[in-house]
């Protein structure tokens, strides 16, 4: 797990302000993402715990997303460049390096977990591991909200991602890991796959018993 990680950091370290620039929008022109993690943000709210971690936070736009619809959030990166640049661009808000097998938040502490495109390059043998952890810091009810590369086919998919290779996933055997881990998927959204991205972007809503 080691290698593939600090192979990902070093990519994302060295792409920071070019990935920044791209993403600085705050998904404006992703209606479909963007209600998603309005409609998560809402149900987070209601459980009470306002608590939320953004894992693979990158440059903090989505963190500070989360802040600005009445969520206590806080950003985690593998990327020390990216946390530098989240805490310069929203010195408000907390940022810290962590790597997703290791969170550094107690067990059942939080209300929600954001995963946008932070786990895509984790190669499927070790995409449980993750899952498990994201699991322990939730509390009971607590919301996960998982993003990622869909594929129609019936196995996950190697490719070539611009910053470093990544994976596409079937969407139900995604959520199969996630029962797996101990979460029930109550939606999902998989908007048409010709779309201007021109990816099956897929994003699966899960609950902690």
């Amino acid at each position: 797990m080691l290698e593939h990680q600090d192979e990902t950091r070093t990519a994302y370290d060295g792409v920071v302000e070019l990935y920044a620039s791209m993403f600085a929008n705050r998904l404006e022109t992703q209606p479909f993402a963007r209600n998603m993690i309005g409609t998560f943000a809402e149900l987070v709210r209601a459980t009470g715990n306002l608590r939320v971690a953004d894992v693979g936070c990158g440059p903090g736009h989505l963190t500070a997303m989360l802040h600005d619809l009445g969520l206590d959030a806080f950003g985690l990166d593998l990327s020390p460049a990216m946390v530098d640049h989240a805490r310069r661009a929203y010195p408000a808000l907390r940022f810290d390096e962590a790597r997703m097998e290791a969170l550094p938040v107690e067990d059942g502490a939080l209300g929600g977990v954001l995963a946008h495109y932070s786990m895509i390059h984790t190669p499927p043998g070790e995409l449980p591991a993750l899952l498990d952890e994201q699991v322990r810091v939730l509390a009971p009810g607590g919301l996960l909200l998982v993003s990622f590369f869909g594929t129609e086919g019936p196995e996950p998919v190697c490719f070539d991602h611009k910053v470093t290779p990544a994976y596409s996933w079937p969407a139900d055997r995604f959520a199969e890991l996630l029962a797996a881990a101990g979460l029930v998927t109550f939606a999902r959204l998989l908007p048409d796959p010709a779309s201007e991205r021109g990816f099956l972007d897929t994003h699966l809503l899960a609950r902690r018993p």
